[in-house]
């Protein structure tokens, strides 16, 4: 009996599948796509960015209107009749008084709310309400129309512009700066808190 001396064919050895974890760390330091950048927000950062830098230019805007106003003032006093007759007399109270209603139940349901956007309402409020005092005690005649019209203004209308005036002072003024914890200086962030993977155990210390 003649021994077969072909040799077999050996199969190509295929290479070994990596560990999940190396598969893992190779798909972790993989690049990732940056993601698409919002556009749509740009034109107005660009206006809120143009008029900070107006800013200054239109406070000394409004600063020279108010010194102009002084000598028009005087102006007025010397122009203008101590009495006149007007129309649509009736129609400028009404509106007058909407304009302050109006002012009062916005401040009373924001403020119901919680919403600090009541201290702009408040302050227009309060505003309306010392004019509406003054326009009236000055245009009352004299007698008991003067005396109404003084007992309204010291006990309805100027208490409750003081009161919106309090309201839009609390609202309007910057929230206090949260307290940072001892031992922590300014513009260094707080130290991490272990994890678990960063705790040692003393079984792995002797492993």
């Amino acid at each position: 009996m003649v021994a077969n001396t072909v040799p077999f064919p050996v199969p190509a050895r295929r290479p070994r599948p990596l560990p999940r974890l190396r598969r893992a760390a190779s798909r972790s330091t993989a690049p990732r796509p940056a993601a698409p950048q919002n556009t749509a927000f740009r034109p107005w950062s660009s206006c809120l960015g143009t008029l900070r830098q107006w800013e200054r230019w239109i406070g000394l805007g409004f600063a020279a209107g108010g010194v102009v106003m002084v000598p028009w003032m005087f102006v007025l006093a010397r122009a203008l009749p101590s009495s006149t007759q007007v129309s649509n007399w009736s129609m400028a109270w009404v509106g007058l008084d909407a304009l302050i209603a109006a002012g009062l139940l916005g401040t009373g349901i924001l403020l119901s709310r919680r919403d600090p956007r009541h201290g702009l309402t408040a302050a227009a409020t309060g505003a309306l309400l010392t004019m509406d005092a003054w326009f009236d005690v000055l245009t009352s005649a004299p007698g008991a129309e003067r005396a109404l019209a003084v007992a309204m203004a010291a006990g309805l209308e100027l208490p409750l512009a003081c009161a919106c005036a309090v309201l839009a002072v609390r609202a309007l003024r910057p929230a206090p700066a949260s307290v940072q914890p001892t031992g922590i200086e300014d513009g260094q962030p707080a130290p991490a808190k272990p994890t678990e993977t960063d705790e040692i155990t003393p079984a792995a210390t002797n492993a």
